[in-house]
C-alpha cells in the first residue's frame, strides 16, 4: 500500500521558499532561488526524511526534530544553502553534520559526489539506509567527527556544514 503522495504539499514549500527568497534579496542573485534547485525540492520527499510522527508536517517551513537532539533544516535554510553553495554538475560537495539526509539529497540531484560525515552513529546509519533505498548512488555517508573535514575526498568544491537549526555554507575549500 503506497502512503501519502504529498506533490501538493512540496508545491506549497516551494512557493513558501520563493516567497522567503524574495525578501531575503540581499544574499540572492536577483531576489531569488535558481530554478534548478527549487525543481529539486519539488521532486525530493522530504517526508521520507522525518520521522513517522512528523510526517504531516514535513513541508512546513520549519525545522523538525529528527531525534538525538538533532533538527532536519527548514525548507528555505536547505534552499537557501544549496543555492549560495551554488556548485555545478560536475562538482564534489562536503557535508558535515548530515543529520536525516535531506541535504545530501538535495544536493545529489545537482552535483556529481557528495560526501557527508555525521558524529552520531545511529543517525549516520539510518541516513545511510534511507539514501540507499532511496536510490541515491552518488552520496558517500560515513560516521565520525567531521570537525578536521574529510581528508581523503578533498579537495572540495563547497563545503555545508549543519549543526541543530544552524547552517552554515562555504564554496571552493579543501578539507586540508
Amino acid at each position: 500500500m503506497a502512503g501519502p503522495d504529498y506533490t501538493l504539499e512540496r508545491t506549497e514549500m516551494v512557493r513558501t521558499i520563493e516567497s522567503h527568497a524574495r525578501e531575503a534579496g540581499l544574499a540572492l542573485r536577483g531576489n531569488q532561488i535558481d530554478p534548478k534547485v527549487l525543481e529539486v525540492l519539488r521532486a525530493v520527499p522530504r517526508h521520507e526524511f522525518v520521522p513517522e510522527g512528523f510526517r504531516e508536517a514535513s513541508y512546513a517551513d520549519h525545522p523538525l526534530p529528527i531525534g538525538y537532539g538533532q533538527t532536519i533544516s527548514q525548507p528555505f535554510i536547505v534552499a537557501l544553502m544549496t543555492d549560495v553553495l551554488d556548485a555545478g554538475p560536475n562538482g564534489v560537495v562536503l557535508e558535515v553534520g548530515t543529520g536525516s539526509g535531506y541535504q545530501a539529497a538535495v544536493l545529489a540531484q545537482l552535483v556529481r559526489q557528495v560526501y557527508t560525515i555525521e558524529l552520531i552513529p545511529a543517525l549516520a546509519g539510518s541516513a545511510a539506509d534511507r539514501l540507499s533505498r532511496l536510490g541515491h548512488a552518488n552520496i558517500s555517508v560515513r560516521q565520525g567527527d567531521g570537525y578536521y573535514g574529510l581528508q581523503e575526498a578533498a579537495p572540495f568544491d563547497g563545503i555545508i556544514v549543519t549543526r541543530r537549526s544552524r547552517a552554515y555554507s562555504a564554496r571552493h575549500f579543501s578539507s586540508s
